[in-house]
């Protein structure tokens, strides 16, 4: 066990890439971490509400997955089998055929792939662009979808476009996401009418990428009336519809997939962070049958399907998705949250809330003083980000387990942060 935290930090500022970012924001080293709660080295607990940005969507260390995971290690069960079939792929398709798929009448192939999303969606830009012959893919203001190169292209923030240097981030159109332009300018009609143009410049496109709630790019939700016109129009122009569910997915939104309820079929379908049930890397792609059409070995990858993933993944869908208990619970618990962030919004003129089920958050108006909130909440015990281009919504991510009372507990935690950065902004103005 560390000892002295000062000691902890030393190797990581001397040895640890410039690339690191969530620890400049949380400066300690942790050791230890249960349900919705983590501890540091010198055992302080703070409530944890970013959950691995969505990776820990049922907390970390759920007991039962980790029973199997370590009955799997001791039975000397497959750690690595690359494609192979293994017993524990095969208890978890099933699973995930029984528990997930047929309930909601979903036919799609699973492709096992690179172990984070950004692989998934690397998958599903290949396989639309082999599908159609096209290479344009349209993507979306405020966008991500991860930061490989391919995947970097459909991203919009430009501070991540910019870790690719001088490299060519190209073969990507980037169209108005639903009220990216104000609510009274119509995204939809814009992108219809770019694509009819034959002078719009925009070439007839292989995909749209389009997340339902745009986790990173400041939780705007679309209507279920934009997601249904963008599936329409991929369909109008011979372009496969790829939602991307890696963040908004496996419940976080209050239903397994975030677009259960709006009446759309996407040919394709990355999923990734809180897809293994533990927060263990694993990533996959749904194809629908007939977009299956990969040579074998055309895209693959050394950590295809992480095994002790899918032993954890296939006991979060029988502990958590056989039946609707943890849907009801979320929505109970998205009132909740709610009902705290409206108290932060109502303290800042202009504010507003954002998101939808247990991926909400207030957008405060600035980075500066969203940041102020955050760090202010983290000194009291509480983990928190930001998202949005300027960093301007202090975001809620907490595991859809997190008790009532410790959910209470984080939300008092974030409004007195709010309330003495306020404060602290006012007495600076003066």
């Amino acid at each position: 066990m560390p000892t002295e935290q000062s000691a902890d930090l030393e190797i990581f500022a001397r040895r640890e890439s410039e690339a690191r970012s969530y620890c400049r924001s949380f400066p300690k080293s942790f050791v230890k971490a249960q349900g919705s709660e983590l501890t540091d080295a010198s055992g302080r607990s703070y409530i944890d509400f970013l959950a691995g940005c969505s990776s820990l969507n049922y907390g970390h260390n759920d007991p039962d997955m980790k029973a199997a995971l370590i009955e799997h290690i001791t039975a000397d069960g497959i750690t690595h089998g690359l494609d192979m079939h293994t017993g524990a792929k095969a208890d978890f398709l099933t699973a995930f055929e029984e528990i997930i798929l047929k309930p909601r009448n979903m036919d799609y192939k699973v492709m096992m792939t690179g172990p984070t999303g950004t692989n998934a969606v690397e998958a599903a830009m290949k396989l639309a662009r082999k599908v159609t012959g096209r290479r344009n893919i349209i993507a979306f203001t405020n966008g991500f979808h991860g930061m490989t190169m391919g995947a970097l292209s459909c991203t919009g923030n430009a501070g991540k476009r910019a870790g690719a240097g001088s490299g060519s981030l190209c073969g990507t159109t980037h169209m108005p996401f639903e009220g990216a332009f104000g609510e009274d300018v119509d995204s939809l009609h814009i992108i219809e009418e770019m694509l009819g143009n034959p002078s719009s410049g925009v070439d007839a496109p292989a995909a749209f990428i389009i997340e339902p709630v745009q986790g990173e790019g400041g939780l705007n939700a679309a209507s279920t009336a934009f997601m249904q016109g963008i599936a329409r129009l991929a369909k109008a122009h011979g372009a496969l519809l790829i939602v991307d569910d890696i963040q908004a997915g496996c419940g976080r939104t209050g239903t397994f997939f975030s677009f259960e309820e709006m009446g759309i079929e996407p040919d394709l379908i990355p999923l990734a962070k809180s897809f293994s049930g533990m927060g263990l890397p694993f990533a996959a792609l749904l194809i629908k049958p007939e977009h299956d059409i990969w040579g074998p070995a055309e895209h693959n990858g050394t950590f295809r399907g992480n095994t002790h993933a899918f032993v954890t993944a296939r006991v979060a869908l029988e502990k958590f998705w056989r039946d609707d208990a943890l849907q009801r619970d979320i929505a109970q618990k998205s009132a909740i949250v709610r009902e705290g962030l409206q108290t932060i919004a109502d303290m800042v003129p202009g504010a507003r809330l954002k998101g939808r089920g247990m991926m909400q958050g207030v957008d405060v108006g600035n980075g500066d003083l969203a940041g102020d909130i955050c760090a202010r909440a983290f000194e009291r015990g509480l983990v928190i980000e930001t998202s949005g281009a300027h960093d301007e919504v202090v975001k809620v991510l907490a595991p859809l387990t997190t008790p009532e009372a410790l959910l209470r507990k984080g939300l008092d935690i974030l409004q007195e942060a709010a309330r003495e950065a306020l404060a602290t902004t006012k007495m600076a103005a003066e």
